[in-house]
């Protein structure tokens, strides 16, 4: 793949990557900006090994999710607890900064396929076929890990 085609199917789909990434990343865009980039430099360094067996889309969100695992993997610093983020009063969220802030908080108390497969059904339209690409799983697990992250996503919006 030459670099001009590279770039060209990713910028087609940067803004998607980054909105997924956003979500796993409970609304902290720094954070999923540099998730994202590194993906993105990953996706460039194995450009050579897509060999068009899948979406483009498909085989960077692959890329992007295994990027946000690594991440996960990796020791996090002290951070303030869901619990404390939690007591914030709803009515502190009005400013159209945090417009998607419970949201956020909501998800960010979900498993982590629970919450990918949310965001890219949800969020991103991905088809249950295109996830399963995407998380390596099966399409069976994907319905059950959307199935199960609806019903403790509405109890945790509606705390």
């Amino acid at each position: 793949m030459t670099q001009e085609r590279f770039i060209s199917l990713v910028k087609a789909e940067q803004e998607s990557i980054r909105r997924f990434l956003l979500a796993l990343c409970s609304g902290d865009s720094a954070l999923a900006d540099d998730i994202a980039q590194d993906a993105l430099v990953r996706a460039y360094v194995a450009s050579g090994s897509f060999l068009g067996l899948s979406k483009f889309s498909t085989w960077l969100f692959r890329i992007a999710y295994n990027c946000y695992i690594d991440h996960c993997r990796k020791a996090r610093p002290e951070e303030t607890s869901i619990d404390d983020a939690l007591a914030v009063p709803a009515d502190d969220f009005s400013d159209s900064s945090f417009r998607y802030q419970q949201l956020y908080m909501a998800l960010d108390r979900l498993p982590e396929k629970e919450k990918a497969a949310i965001a890219l059904f949800y969020f991103e339209d991905r088809s249950i076929k295109e996830i399963s690409a995407i998380m390596g799983i099966p399409a069976g697990t994907v319905k059950y890990n959307l199935s199960i992250g609806r019903t403790r996503l509405k109890q945790y919006m509606t705390l």
